[in-house]
């Protein structure tokens, strides 16, 4: 999703395209195939379950979670990410499935752990999406939130710089107030180039 053209900020929100991303996969790797050091801490001690990783990308996280011996759907729309994942060791352990998460769907009450990192969408997509996630989520099942928050722009570094599609508290209150929430807050996160500022939503569905 582009914010920003030839150095000019956007008045209107264009709609991310597969094509788009399967340009930048094409291009090169776009990320660590580290797990980001938060998802790992929160995540790495849970017992292991079925999950999906909504916008896996080039499946980090997806590849992570199924060495911890989780069964992973890793979903997202640029199939050029996904056959890069495809292609890393371990990869067999994941089920990759090539859809528009705004669409996709899993079965009501199929899940322990629902992991969107760091996928960011108009505020209507984004606040449709959400919410259906928990009726995924069998009870006492986690829901991990993680991206960039809109205080970013002016007081942290990278991400993108169009505030009609960043995190906030207030923004994922709709859905934490859908769950029992261990934490729902904006966390600091250290790059090269300084300090970033994410919103991190994790919390379980109720009984």
């Amino acid at each position: 999703m582009r914010s920003r053209r030839n150095g000019i900020a956007l008045t209107t929100i264009v709609p991310v395209q597969a094509e788009e991303w399967n340009e930048r996969y094409e291009a090169n790797r776009q990320w660590s195939a580290e797990p980001n050091a938060l998802i790992a801490e929160l995540l790495g001690g849970l017992p292991a379950g079925d999950a999906v990783d909504l916008a896996a990308g080039e499946g980090r996280h997806a590849l992570w979670l199924a060495g911890l011996g989780w069964r992973v759907t890793a979903v997202d729309f640029a199939g050029v990410g996904l056959d890069r994942g495809r292609a890393q060791p371990g990869a067999e352990r994941v089920r990759w499935q090539e859809a528009d998460v705004r669409t996709w769907s899993a079965q009501p009450a199929s899940l322990d752990l629902v992991l969107v990192a760091y996928l960011h969408l108009p505020a209507d997509d984004a606040a449709a999406l959400f919410p259906r996630t928990v009726a995924w989520l069998r009870p006492g099942g986690r829901l991990l939130v993680l991206g960039h928050d809109v205080a970013n722009i002016e007081h942290g570094v990278g991400g993108p710089q169009d505030p009609a599609i960043l995190h906030s508290v207030e923004s994922l209150a709709p859905t934490a107030a859908l769950l029992d929430v261990d934490r729902l807050e904006q966390v600091p996160r250290r790059t090269p180039a300084g300090t970033a500022l994410d919103t991190l939503l994790w919390g379980r569905r109720r009984p």
